[in-house]
């Protein structure tokens, strides 16, 4: 190796191995030495500097299973499995703590391998796992902590929905305070449009995970959201009779509820911090809150099918261009009678699962 180049290798670890990623494209004459606490690497390829002679020598931290370790070429890249003696995790990689500018960390393979098997259960990265190691590791790669600009997009979003939803819920209370039950009918009037605007912004959320912005399923939160959207803009909004009705107030004090512990909860999570109360509301509320919520809305759409019979708003009688007929008030008591309790038991089923998975609870059909 004297003479040679130092190509770039990125490392990354789990519980259990150790990956070393060297940049060297089409390598060639790959001379490979592996010692418990000492990797000796070189190969004629097409690295940094062009087509060279590369080469670089590691002494390690803590000792490795050789025996268990192994190695692979490709067109692209030598990528090293490196397999711990010892299971745990390191909190560096070299003997010493200057390590070689030719070395990084690929933060990006750095995935912690839990042990449960559950079809559901999440992938999870050091920063939820080790929140203390890879600050101090990615302050020492980098001389700084770097944000994600997906982390501030998502800290942006989710404070503002929390002052948004803020804002609804206390102008309601501080005029439930100050009028009594009177202020119930100048509910709408107060915080629509505050309400439509935050609802609106919610569509964000099943984008989110679309482009994996965050994880989960996309059916929870799309059934939900469009849910509220077709209430709010379509059986309240659209109707101004509805505007006035106590039952209004009612399921904007339901919904904000709800969102000013779940916007906080998201917050938390995006700096892995695990606030136990925070969890077990953000986990618990929804058992009085969505049954309640989807009373009240089932409620406004009840009230609304005479005013839509009135207007036939929304609805289309043939003969017409698309030969298309539809009967908002006949769809509105079919949605009534078969879909609403369904798509509650869906939510509440779903939200009940991750409630057990979230706060330790085994479910009673694991039991059995």
């Amino acid at each position: 190796m004297a003479g040679s180049l130092s190509p770039f290798v990125y490392w990354a670890q789990t519980e259990d191995s150790i990956s070393l990623r060297v940049a060297l494209s089409n390598s060639k004459d790959a001379d490979v030495v592996l010692r418990p606490t000492k990797l000796e690497f070189s190969a004629h390829g097409h690295g940094a500097k062009g087509v060279h002679d590369y080469g670089f020598s590691l002494n390690f931290n803590q000792p490795l299973d050789t025996e268990a370790s192994t190695y692979k070429t490709s067109d692209r890249e030598v990528l090293f499995i490196l397999k711990k003696a010892r299971k745990f995790w390191w909190s560096r990689l070299t003997a010493t703590p200057q390590k070689p500018a030719w070395l990084k960390i690929d933060f990006e393979r750095w995935k912690s391998e839990d042990g449960d098997e559950e079809e559901d259960e999440e992938t999870r990265d050091v920063r939820k796992d080790y929140p203390d190691l890879y600050r101090d590791l990615h302050k020492r790669e980098l001389g700084y902590i770097r944000e994600s600009y997906k982390e501030v997009y998502l800290l942006i979003y989710n404070l503002f929905q929390f002052v948004g939803f803020t804002f609804v819920f206390s102008v309601l209370s501080i005029q439930y305070y100050r009028d009594g039950p009177n202020a119930m009918v100048q509910a709408f009037e107060s915080v629509g449009p505050a309400m439509k605007f935050v609802q609106l912004l919610q569509f964000l959320e099943v984008m989110h995970v679309m482009f994996g912005y965050t994880k989960g399923g996309i059916l929870a939160p799309l059934l939900q959201t469009c849910g509220r959207a077709f209430v709010l803009f379509c059986m309240i909004d659209a109707e101004p009779r509805m505007h006035a009705k106590p039952v209004v107030f009612y399921l904007f004090m339901i919904w904000s509820s709800v969102e000013l512990i779940r916007y906080p909860y998201y917050i938390s999570q995006l700096y892995s911090l695990n606030i136990y109360a925070l969890t077990w509301l953000r986990y618990t509320i929804w058992i009085p809150l969505y049954p309640l919520g989807v009373l009240c809305e089932g409620v406004i759409i009840l009230r609304n099918i005479p005013f839509f019979e009135e207007t036939m708003r929304f609805s289309w009688a043939l003969p017409n261009a698309w030969n298309f007929a539809f009967h908002l008030p006949t769809f509105l008591k079919i949605y009534l009678a078969f879909f609403s309790f369904p798509i509650l038991y869906f939510l509440m089923n779903h939200m009940y699962r991750t409630r057990c998975k979230k706060l330790g609870i085994k479910s009673w059909k694991k039991s059995n």
